[in-house]
């Protein structure tokens, strides 16, 4: 079976390719794309979605019909393409790579920084800044704390990942000593 991340891909690019035309503009469409992705990720939506009772029609309604304010309609046809081909309960991770192509339009990437410790605003500002010399992008920092990492920071920026935790250096100690 193919990869989720593969099938959602060209309808993630289709969708960015008609945002760039639109409109309202990339961020309108990257605020309505998460909303679908959060009404597609919901486990009660996820079943109705699934009922072979409903055709791809009705599914296609009552999916637009759970979104907040006036869908657009191109809006509206992207989500009976998605129903038509049995992809509605793909929009999570659509949405995940419309994200990530707008953030590489814009020079931009998401940096998941995991402290084992809380981070103060102005360490995570200082982090980010030097974080954006070393990767050359402007990046949006998400923040969270995991107090396995007994110290330090692991920084994901994309495919990249920095690991300057303890937890690592002493995994990194462990692999030395018993090769």
């Amino acid at each position: 079976m193919a990869e989720l991340s593969t099938v959602a891909r060209p309808y993630a690019e289709a969708l960015f390719g008609a945002a760039l035309d639109a409109k309202s503009g990339l961020q309108g469409w990257a605020e309505l794309v998460d909303e679908m992705a959060q009404v597609a990720s919901n486990p009660d939506v996820r079943e109705a979605m699934a009922d072979p009772r409903l055709d791809d029609a009705q599914r296609a309604q009552t999916f637009t019909s759970l979104l907040k304010g006036d869908v657009p309609q191109a809006a509206r046809n992207f989500i009976e393409l998605l129903a038509q081909n049995d992809r509605l309960l793909l929009l999570p991770e659509i949405a995940s790579q419309f994200v990530t192509l707008k953030n590489r339009h814009e020079g931009s990437a998401q940096a998941d920084i995991t402290s084992a410790f809380e981070l103060s605003e102005a360490q995570v500002k200082e982090l980010t800044s030097a974080l954006e010399l070393k990767f050359g992008l402007k990046l949006k920092p998400r923040v969270t704390v995991d107090a396995a990492l007994i110290g330090g920071v692991r920084v994901a920026v994309g495919d990249q990942v920095l690991d300057t935790s303890v937890q690592a250096q002493l995994a990194r100690m462990r692999d030395t000593l018993a090769a």
